[in-house]
C-alpha cells in the first residue's frame, strides 16, 4: 500500500498502517489489541479503572497473543473534590429511579478510580513493563513521570480538545497529541470539565492542531472506515484513533444490551451527558441520559469519579431487575457505522478500504 501520509510516530513505532484502536477502560481487551496489532496497527489497554495487578496482567495477557507494540492508556484526572451535602443530594436525586428498580441507593459515594497523577505502584508497573506507548486522558502527568516513562523508552501521548491543551501538551515533552473531536464517544479528554468547552470537531481540531504545534496529530472521533482514516491523513494526522468501530467486535468486552442499542435505532441519537460519571462524555441513548437530560445544572453533579459511583450503582440496580437502560453506553457519532466484526477482519476491512481510499485521492 502506498504510504502519502507523515511517518514519524507510525515509523517509529513499526506499524504498517496508521490505525490506532482506542484505549477503552471496560471495552478493550487484551485480545482485541493484540488482533490489531498484529493487523499492523497499534493495539491499546484503557487501564484507568484498574488495579496494578490486573493492569499488568491485561498487558502479560497481550504479550502471550502479539509482538507487536503496546498503547496503554492512564487516567490523569484531578483528585475529586469532596462535598457530603453535594453526594447526599445526588444520591436522594436519583432515590426514584432506584426505587423504580425495587432498590436502593447507596449510603456514601467512594472515589472509585485513582488518578495516575496520584498512583506510583502504577507508574512503576509501566516502567517496568516498558509497554511501547502509554497515553493520558483527562490532563497531563507530572514531569517526574514523564521523565521516567521516557527513560524506560516509552513514547507518550495525550490527548486534546482544544489548541491551548495541546501547547500544554506539547510543553510537557509529550511525543504526540490526540486531537479528539466533540464528535468522538465516550469520556471528553478536557483538562478541566469545568471550564467552557469550545466543542471543536474532528476536522476542524486536526487542521489547527496540525498547524499549532510540531507534534504528530492523531486525529480521534467519529472516524469509522477507511475512507474516514483517508480523510484524517489528508488534513495533516499521522494517524486515527478509532473506538467505537470496535465496540461491536467480538473481542469487545461490551455486553450483550451494549451491543444490542450499538447496533440499533440508539445508535443514531448519541448524547453528552455528565450525569452517568461526573464528566461530559458521549453515550448512546437510553434511560439514563433521558433522565439526565433534566438536570440542567451541572454543578449538583458531583465529581468524578464519585459521581461514577452511583451511576455503576444505579446500572447494577436496573440489571438486577431486567432493565439495561443505566448504563455507560459510550459510542461516538459514527456509531450507525459499526460492523459486527472480529477485530481481526475489521482490521482487515479498514486497511483494504484505506488503499482504496488513498488510490482514489491520487
Amino acid at each position: 500500500m502506498t504510504r502519502p501520509f507523515p511517518r514519524q510516530l507510525p515509523d517509529a513505532l513499526g506499524l504498517q498502517v496508521p490505525i490506532i484502536q482506542a484505549p477503552m477502560a471496560g471495552i478493550s481487551s487484551p485480545a482485541m489489541a493484540a488482533a490489531v496489532s498484529n493487523g499492523g496497527g497499534l493495539g491499546s489497554l484503557g487501564i484507568g479503572a484498574m488495579q496494578v495487578g490486573q493492569a499488568r496482567a491485561a498487558i502479560r495477557q497481550f504479550r502471550d497473543m502479539s509482538d507487536g507494540p503496546l498503547n496503554v492508556n492512564v487516567f490523569v484526572h484531578r483528585a475529586a473534590r469532596r462535598d457530603p451535602s453535594r453526594e447526599r443530594a445526588w444520591l436522594e436525586r436519583l432515590r426514584p429511579e432506584f426505587g423504580r428498580r425495587h432498590a436502593e441507593p447507596p449510603e456514601q459515594l467512594r472515589e472509585i478510580y485513582t488518578s495516575f497523577l496520584d498512583d506510583e505502584a502504577m507508574l512503576a508497573m509501566l516502567v517496568e513493563e516498558r509497554p511501547a506507548v502509554v497515553s493520558f486522558h483527562f490532563g497531563l502527568p507530572h514531569p517526574r513521570q514523564v521523565d521516567m516513562l521516557h527513560a524506560a523508552g516509552i513514547h507518550l501521548l495525550a490527548s486534546a480538545t482544544n489548541v491551548q491543551e495541546a501547547k500544554a501538551i506539547e510543553t510537557a515533552g509529550i511525543d504526540a497529541v490526540v486531537a479528539q473531536g466533540h464528535e468522538a464517544g465516550g469520556h471528553r479528554g478536557v483538562f478541566d470539565p469545568d471550564a467552557e468547552d469550545d466543542r471543536l470537531g474532528t476536522l476542524p481540531l486536526t487542521r489547527l492542531l496540525v498547524g499549532a504545534t510540531g507534534l504528530p496529530v492523531i486525529a480521534a472521533g467519529g472516524i469509522m472506515d477507511g475512507a474516514g482514516i483517508a480523510a484524517m491523513l489528508a488534513l495533516g494526522a499521522c494517524a486515527a484513533q478509532l473506538g467505537t468501530a470496535f465496540v461491536g467486535t467480538t473481542e469487545s468486552l461490551a455486553d450483550a444490551a451494549y451491543r444490542e442499542r450499538l447496533f440499533g435505532e440508539s445508535a443514531h441519537h448519541t448524547t453528552m451527558t455528565r450525569v452517568i460519571s461526573g464528566r461530559p462524555a458521549r453515550c448512546l441513548a437510553n434511560e439514563f441520559t433521558r433522565w439526565g437530560a433534566a438536570v440542567t445544572n451541572d454543578r449538583v453533579i458531583p465529581d468524578y469519579p464519585i459521581a461514577y459511583d452511583a451511576g455503576k450503582a444505579l446500572n447494577s440496580a436496573g440489571k438486577a431487575a431486567g432493565e439495561t437502560g443505566y448504563g455507560a453506553h459510550w459510542a461516538g457519532q459514527g456509531a450507525p457505522l459499526a460492523r459486527g466484526l472480529s477485530a481481526r477482519d475489521l482490521m482487515a476491512a479498514l486497511k483494504i478500504e484505506l488503499a482504496q481510499a488513498l488510490r482514489a485521492a491520487t
